[in-house]
C-alpha cells in the first residue's frame, strides 16, 4: 500500500474509534457526572429541615455547604495522582461508589458537627472526579476530538440543575413513611443510586485503548498512536510552578474573574430552594419544580449565547454583558416579594451561565500556550473556592441580620468587579500554538 493511502486509512479508523468511543463511554459518564451534581448540591433543599431536626442554624448550614469544596480542593491533585496509577476503571468507580456511601451516610445526621464532618467528606470523596473524567479523555482522545467530548460531558452538568430539583422534591414527599423524615429518604435513595450507578460503571469504563474490545485492532493502533502524538507534544512543553502561576498576571485576573462567577453560582444553588420556599404554600415536589425553571432558562441562554459567539473576534464584550445580568439579577433579588425574587434570581442564573460559556474558551485562547494547561487548572481549582465563600456569607448574614440582602449585594458588587476584570483579559495567546488547547475547568 502507498504512503498516500496509508496515511488516509490512518485518519479513517481513528474516526471511527473515536465514534465508538463518544456512543459508549460518554453516555455513563454523562450520567456519573449528572449524578455527581444532584448529590454536592441536595442539601439546599433540606435547609429548614436540618434546622428543625438536628438544629443545623443559618450559619452552620453555609459553612457545611462550604466545607464541601475545602475537602475538594484539598484532595483534587491527589486523586488524579491515583487515577493516573490505578487507571479510570478503578478509581472513578470507587469515587462515585464512596461518595454514594457519604451521602448515605447524611441520612443518619444527628449533629451539627456531624453535618461539617459528612460534607467535608463528600468533598473528599468527590475530589478528583471531574478533573479526573477530562484525564481520561486525553488518555482515550486526540486533542482535535477532545473539545466534543468535553463539550457533550458538560452537557451532564448543566442538565444536573434542571433535574434535581423535581428529583429531590419528589423524595421529600416521603416524609413519614416508615416514620422517617423526608430529608432522611432522600438523603438514602439518592446516595443508594450514586452506589448502583458507580458500580454499573465498572461494567462499562475501559481504562486503556488496547483494552477495548469493541475496538479492532487497527482502531486501536491508530487512536493510540494519535494520543501518543500529543502526549509527547505536552510533554516537551517547560513546567512552570504553582507560584509563578499565582503569581502571573493573566492567571490572577483570570482566577478573580471566575471567584466572583463562582460566588454567585453557587449562592444560587445553596439558597435558591429556600427562596421558593418562602413564597408560602408549595409541597416539596412544587418547590423542586420552581428552583427548575431559572435553570431551564439559563441552559436556552446559555447555548443560544454559544450559538451567536462562537466565531466572535472578542468575546470580552459578551462576556461582560453576562456579568451585567448577573450583577442586576442579584441586586433586584433584594428588591419585592419571593415571586420577584425567583424572576431576579432567574436573570442571575441566565448571566452566570453564560458567563461561564463565554469564560472559559476566552481564558483558554488568554494565556501563553506554555502555561495554558497548568494555569487554568490553578484558575479552576483556586476560583471554585468561591463554592465555600458564597453560603459561608449567606449563612452568618442570615443568622446575624435575619436577611440575606447582605450576600445579594456581595455577588452584585463582585460581578461588576469581575466585569471591570474582563477588559483586561488577552485577546489572543502570545506564544506559536506549540500545544494543544485543554478544556479544564465545569461551566
Amino acid at each position: 500500500m502507498s504512503e498516500a493511502a496509508q496515511a488516509s486509512v490512518i485518519p479513517d479508523a481513528e474516526r471511527r474509534a473515536v465514534g465508538k468511543f463518544l456512543r459508549r463511554m460518554l453516555p455513563i459518564l454523562v450520567l456519573m457526572l449528572l449524578v455527581n451534581q444532584m448529590d454536592r448540591t441536595n442539601v439546599g433543599f433540606v435547609q429548614d429541615e436540618l434546622r428543625a431536626d438536628v438544629g443545623v442554624s443559618a450559619t452552620a448550614y453555609g459553612l457545611g455547604a462550604g466545607l464541601f469544596f475545602i475537602g475538594y480542593a484539598l484532595f483534587e491533585v491527589p486523586s488524579n495522582m491515583l487515577l493516573e496509577r490505578f487507571g479510570a476503571r478503578v478509581w472513578l468507580t470507587r469515587i462515585m461508589i464512596t461518595w454514594g456511601a457519604v451521602i448515605v451516610a447524611m441520612c443518619f445526621i444527628h449533629s451539627v458537627w456531624m453535618f461539617y464532618a459528612l460534607r467535608f467528606l463528600l468533598g473528599v470523596a468527590e475530589a478528583g472526579f471531574f478533573p479526573g473524567v477530562l484525564l481520561y479523555f486525553t488518555q482515550w482522545l486526540p486533542d482535535s476530538s477532545r473539545g466534543r467530548a468535553s463539550a457533550i460531558f458538560l452537557g451532564g452538568s448543566a442538565t444536573a440543575y434542571i433535574v434535581t430539583g423535581p428529583i429531590t422534591g419528589a423524595l421529600l414527599e416521603l416524609h413519614g413513611a416508615g416514620g422517617i423524615a423526608g430529608w432522611r429518604w432522600m438523603f438514602a435513595l439518592e446516595g443508594a443510586f450514586s452506589i448502583l450507578v458507580g458500580f454499573i460503571a465498572g461494567f462499562f469504563l475501559v481504562s486503556r485503548i488496547q483494552d477495548a474490545r469493541w475496538l479492532t485492532q487497527e482502531e486501536k493502533d491508530a487512536l493510540g498512536e494519535a494520543v501518543a502524538r500529543d502526549k509527547e507534544a505536552r510533554d516537551r512543553a517547560p513546567r512552570t510552578s504553582r507560584l509563578k502561576l499565582i503569581l502571573h498576571p493573566q492567571v490572577a485576573l483570570l482566577t478573580a474573574v471566575f471567584f466572583a462567577m463562582a460566588l454567585t453560582g453557587y449562592a444560587i444553588t445553596f439558597w435558591l430552594p429556600s427562596l421558593v420556599d418562602d413564597i408560602g404554600g408549595l409541597s416539596p415536589f412544587q418547590v423542586g419544580l420552581l428552583t427548575a425553571v431559572p435553570w431551564i432558562c439559563a441552559v436556552i441562554a446559555m447555548y443560544t449565547m454559544a450559538h451567536f459567539t462562537d466565531r466572535a473576534p472578542d468575546r470580552r464584550p459578551y462576556l461582560a454583558i453576562a456579568l451585567v445580568l448577573s450583577a442586576v439579577g442579584t441586586f433586584l433579588a433584594t428588591l419585592g416579594s419571593p415571586w420577584f425574587g425567583l424572576a431576579a434570581l432567574t436573570l442571575a442564573a441566565v448571566g452566570g451561565k453564560c458567563a461561564a460559556t463565554l469564560f472559559w474558551p476566552m481564558a483558554q485562547s488568554g494565556l501563553d500556550l506554555r502555561i495554558a494547561a497548568p494555569g487554568l487548572a490553578l484558575v479552576n481549582s483556586i476560583g471554585n473556592l468561591g463554592g465555600f465563600v458564597s453560603p459561608t456569607l449567606f449563612g452568618y448574614l442570615q443568622d446575624t441580620t435575619g436577611s440575606t440582602n447582605g450576600g445579594l449585594y456581595t455577588l452584585s458588587a463582585a460581578s461588576v468587579l469581575a466585569v471591570c476584570g474582563v477588559a483586561f483579559i488577552h485577546r489572543t495567546r502570545t506564544a506559536a500554538p506549540s500545544l494543544p488547547e485543554t478544556a479544564t475547568t465545569r461551566a
